[in-house]
């Protein structure tokens, strides 16, 4: 058994778990605590210790990891602030390939549906493809902004690609050619994150001026621009179905700090808010249907928690706490049941999904 405690308080941990640290090619065994939350049907809150075997692989970047994404379901591309790109094989805990070729810290990454082929974006404001069987070095590199790069979205056909900047501009570019296609600009719209809407021409832009904008790829200018929020607006997320999307909010101490469903079809309105963080919500992703019963979502924040959420009430049904990962960066979608989650202290962190007594998130390993 477990043991229990309510609220807030910690349980103790019965006995010490075998942590292992990868070091010069060698396993090395640490203590490891980690905690979770969850809401049982009652609407009492419990938090247990997490007690099963955890295996930490030698680590895909030297330092803070900005974005992951998965490329199929065994292998993730991420960046960081050591420079590179890395395609890593989650379930076998091996670096497939490191990629280099820019200058300064990497933003985005971003990948081709169905394909071996991947962009990445940085500080030095450069864009880069990549191709996973070819050489280290980029395929098309792209260059037209005037500072560091914080978006990228692939159209659904892969024809097209869309680069947005704290410069206050997007640009749309022709992948197959590298050029430039269409350019617009926005005064004070610092680009914080762009995602296609799937099987449209739409794509939606979140930004420091607090909106979420979306975007008509033909002729690149605004079709229409969401209410704003009280505080920026940090990510966006659009469901497979292309009806609904999800803005994260920056904050801190509880104010803002909330993820927000919206109707990317009708009404364009807000739906529901998703409010339990403590500090900037980084990421978020709309879960597998085959999970749960009712549509869910995850969020991950600079609070070091992941959570999961009801969809359709905001109900927070689960909570993982990554116990000295730092601020947590980025999330993705690794498979039916795998989360991975880009931190910056602890690396990526693979999370497991499990259904058999509810939802429950466990850590399964980090590289």
């Amino acid at each position: 058994m477990l043991p229990l405690r309510c609220q807030l308080k910690q349980a103790p941990p019965r006995k010490a778990l075998c942590r292992f640290w990868a070091v010069m090619g060698k396993l090395q065994s640490k203590l490891k605590h980690s905690t979770y939350k969850y809401s049982r049907p009652d609407e009492v809150i419990e938090e247990r210790i997490q007690t099963k075997t955890f295996q930490e692989y030698s680590p895909a970047h030297v330092d803070t990891v900005s974005a992951v994404a998965a490329l199929n379901s065994e292998l993730c591309v991420s960046g960081g602030k050591d420079k590179t790109v890395v395609a890593y094989n989650w379930k076998t805990g091996n670096v497939v390939k490191r990629f280099k070729g820019h200058e300064r810290e990497i933003t985005k990454v971003a990948c081709i549906h169905k394909s071996n082929q991947f962009f990445s974006a940085s500080r030095d404001r450069m864009v880069m493809m990549w191709d996973l069987h070819g050489s280290s070095q980029p395929r098309q590199q792209f260059s037209g902004h005037a500072m560091v790069v914080t978006g990228l979205a692939v159209s659904p056909d892969s024809i097209q690609l869309c680069t947005g900047s704290r410069d206050n501009t997007l640009l749309l570019w022709d992948v197959g050619t590298g050029q430039c296609v269409e350019k617009a600009s926005v005064s004070r719209n610092l680009v914080t994150h762009l995602c296609w809407v799937p099987r449209e021409p739409y794509i939606l832009q979140t930004s420091e001026d607090k909106t979420v904008r979306l975007w008509d790829s033909r002729g690149l200018h605004v079709a229409h621009v969401f209410p704003a929020k009280q505080h920026i607006q940090t990510y966006c997320e659009v469901g497979e179905d292309g009806h609904k999307f999800i803005s994260c909010s920056s904050g801190f101490g509880g104010e803002g700090c909330e993820a927000t469903l919206w109707d990317l079809r009708q009404t364009r309105n807000r739906i529901c808010e998703y409010m339990g963080h403590f500090q900037t919500v980084a990421s978020c992703v709309f879960l597998p249907k085959a999970l749960a019963s009712m549509p869910v979502i995850a969020t991950s924040s600079h609070d070091c928690k992941v959570k999961i959420w009801n969809q359709d009430t905001g109900a927070c049904l689960f909570t993982l706490s990554l116990d000295g990962s730092g601020p947590l960066t980025s999330l993705a979608v690794g498979d039916t049941v795998s989360l991975l989650c880009a931190s910056f202290s602890r690396g990526i962190h693979l999370l497991r999904v499990d259904c058999r007594r509810g939802l429950e998130l466990w850590e399964v390993t980090a590289f």
